[in-house]
């Protein structure tokens, strides 16, 4: 459990990280998110100042080759006419130039958020800043289903596992049960309830209750309502047991993920001659927000300057691995995005976990102080991460030329 909390924290930190720039003007860049939304920022303001600059290049240009169109047409002189389809055809030549050159940018723009994006994730999986939030909460679940955690359970757990130790050796059902309730010395370890032994412990207690005295009316009573919270514990722990099997999916699902994120990553790097002990050192454990800035900023610049030599190299297949790189941090994102959804489905099903007991006159005011640290866990989830917007923004996330 301690290590799927690992991972369930660093979901439970997600904050939206795409390539649309936000509306913050903190230049203080106090935090992650107000990083990486600086430098989506910078690398927007960029490609708006080159798209702006190309569209004027070629409106001037249509409005030239529309000017040059009517003087051919009017023109009765032949040289004029070819002097003037010369001109023509240069205007051409540099209106598709600039559109060439807008596509460049447009790949360049893409593949530094695509980069920056990237990064970013790193510090969106991994961190711990919730795992005390997680931790308090599982702690509190785990308690509810412990029934040595209830007032009375103890004392008379050892009264009863007395009987049973006193009658295992005249009993072939307390004899087995014997062997099935281990307590390794510790009389106030949980009792397990659920599984196997589900039946024999039942059945001892109902034993126990039978062989006691009419004089034992309080011990009786007492052993009742014990076998009533028992029963009332076991069927929770079945309930809570049949959520946690969907979480094992979940976290599995996240450990795979963070290994294709960490071969996505360290092959970008490679890409951008970046090795991994420098991205460490600058990013990953630098605290000096500023530093972190200046490193991202250094790694849009080396993705811009990637995908010129790549254009340079080779005119005619340059987009194609640029855009692979693309679509793989773009499904990386998506994936995260539809995990997220599944695990909101999760703490809806603890809350209808929740609904079902809270008002129980045996368990209730447990799972009362449950649902407290539930509530406040899903408040952190709504104010950090919605699945649904991550998603959408994720499949928008580039700029189509």
């Amino acid at each position: 459990m301690k290590k799927f909390l690992l991972i369930l924290s660093g979901i439970f930190y997600l904050h939206v990280s795409f390539a649309q720039t936000s509306s913050t003007t903190d230049t203080t860049l106090s935090n992650d998110k107000n990083i990486r939304n600086k430098v989506l920022s910078d690398i927007q303001e960029s490609l708006d100042k080159k798209t702006t600059n190309i569209d004027q290049t070629v409106t001037k240009l249509n409005h030239r080759v529309d000017s040059l169109d009517i003087e051919i047409a009017a023109s009765r002189d032949a040289k004029d006419k070819a002097d003037k389809l010369l001109l023509r055809v240069q205007a051409l030549e540099k209106k598709q130039e600039a559109v060439e050159e807008n596509e460049l940018y447009v790949y360049q723009a893409n593949y530094q958020s695509a980069i920056i994006n990237l990064v970013s994730m790193d510090k969106e999986i991994k961190p711990l800043v919730l795992f005390n939030a997680a931790k308090s909460f599982f702690t509190t679940l785990t308690e509810t289903a412990d029934p040595m955690k209830y007032p009375g359970y103890q004392d008379w757990y050892k009264r009863f596992y007395a009987y049973i130790e006193k009658e295992k050796d005249h009993d072939p059902a307390l004899d087995v049960l014997h062997d099935m309730v281990t307590v390794t010395g510790n009389i106030t370890s949980a009792t397990p309830i659920a599984g196997p032994v589900f039946q024999a412990f039942f059945i001892g207690i109902n034993e126990y209750i039978g062989q006691l005295s009419a004089k034992r009316k309080e011990e009786r009573e007492m052993s009742q309502r014990m076998f009533l919270l028992t029963a009332k514990l076991s069927q929770f722990d079945y309930d809570k047991d049949l959520i946690e099997q969907q979480w094992d999916i979940v976290s599995k699902e996240l450990e795979k993920m963070q290994i294709h994120y960490d071969t996505i990553l360290n092959q970008n790097l490679a890409l951008l001659g970046v090795k991994p002990e420098e991205y460490r050192n600058r990013y990953t454990r630098e605290t000096d927000a500023d530093k972190r800035y200046e490193f991202l900023t250094e790694l849009r610049k080396k993705a811009s300057l990637l995908v010129t030599d790549r254009k340079a190299a080779d005119v005619k297949t340059w987009k194609q691995p640029i855009y692979y790189e693309l679509v793989d941090v773009q499904s990386l994102k998506l994936r995260f995005g539809d995990l997220t959804f599944d695990i909101r489905g999760i703490l809806s099903k603890y809350n209808e976990l929740i609904a079902k007991y809270k008002n129980d006159p045996e368990i209730g005011l447990k799972v009362q102080e449950l649902e407290v640290k539930l509530n406040a866990l899903d408040d952190t989830f709504d104010q950090a991460f919605d699945p649904t917007e991550y998603i959408n923004s994720a499949s928008r996330m580039y700029l189509v030329n």
